[in-house]
């Protein structure tokens, strides 16, 4: 579960007693709000109307930081009667892919619109509580389904907790894995580099639980909610990786982490870590722990 994150709407931090929302409406204005601050999800569109026999609306519809297309639904209390109506709302989302396309073009311009991660779309259900049946029930699903607690702190705080976090598998990579398990073997990349991006996958992959990975042709993404790392293609001396830190906050070390603000590169987060021998990987593991934190 992950660590409760929170989020200040106003005023300074005070002791106060945790409380529910007085209306749906009213976490679902504060979520969009902040959603990229919150979520790393860019809001396209609020209370979408989807164009179906039985009708509907998508409480709020976006695109993730990897540029997987993501649904939030919002429920005051606890009620699972907002996963069936995601999943409801998923598959009209994953038949209607133009329709989607068409408002990231709108809103964000072509070149988003052509880089959608459509092997990842994915649920977001923000609400109150769920119960044990609502975690088990989201690991029997094939979608990318993160469940969300939420709760109010006085009048000027809001948190944010991750109660289960899925990572699904598309129809797609199923068949791309029953056609490797019939294809004779690959030949085993290797080397130095290769060798420590799997000592890095393994290392990120065990922080704790629910880190899920997204693989885009520039980097994988591992993250809770949000991304906490981005790792990039080994290099020929060097395996890249990028975290949701501060580097404001980190005392920087030439050749080792850099600080990346501002400047364009794959993947997510402002440092950037060069990492070269498995020296420099034990080096990173509290960079690595600090920005899984944060996430």
């Amino acid at each position: 579960m992950a660590v409760l994150k929170l989020f200040t709407t106003a005023g300074g931090v005070q002791e106060v007693s945790a409380r529910l929302a007085e209306i749906e409406a009213d976490v679902q204005d504060l979520v969009e709000a902040h959603m990229e601050a919150m979520l790393s999800v860019t809001l396209l569109a609020s209370e979408y109307v989807i164009d179906c026999v039985d009708g509907g609306r998508i409480d709020s519809l976006g695109i993730d930081e990897n540029g997987a297309p993501v649904i939030v639904e919002y429920k005051r209390g606890t009620d699972a009667g907002v996963i069936n109506q995601g999943l409801y709302h998923m598959a009209w989302l994953t038949n209607h892919k133009d329709a989607f396309r068409n408002l990231v073009r709108d809103r964000l311009g072509a070149t988003a619109a052509a880089q959608i991660l459509w092997s990842a779309p994915r649920l977001i259900c923000v609400a109150g509580d769920f119960t044990r049946y609502d975690a088990h029930a989201v690991r029997e699903h094939r979608r990318s389904i993160d469940l969300v607690r939420y709760r109010y702190f006085g009048s000027d705080h809001f948190g944010l907790e991750t109660v289960a976090s899925v990572m699904g598998h598309s129809a797609q990579a199923k068949r791309v894995r029953r056609r490797a398990a019939g294809a004779p073997p690959a030949r085993k990349s290797g080397g130095a580099m290769a060798e420590l991006a799997q000592a890095v996958d393994e290392v990120l992959v065990g922080l704790g639980d629910g880190v899920t990975r997204v693989q885009r042709k520039q980097y994988r993404a591992y993250r809770r909610l949000r991304n906490f790392a981005s790792v990039c293609p080994p290099q020929q001396t060097k395996l890249l990786v990028y975290l949701q830190v501060d580097p404001k906050e980190v005392d920087l070390v030439p050749g080792f982490t850099r600080d990346v603000t501002g400047l364009g590169h794959h993947g997510t987060g402002d440092l950037e870590l060069q990492l070269r021998t498995e020296r420099d990987l034990e080096r990173a593991q509290d960079l690595f722990r600090l920005s899984y934190t944060a996430a």
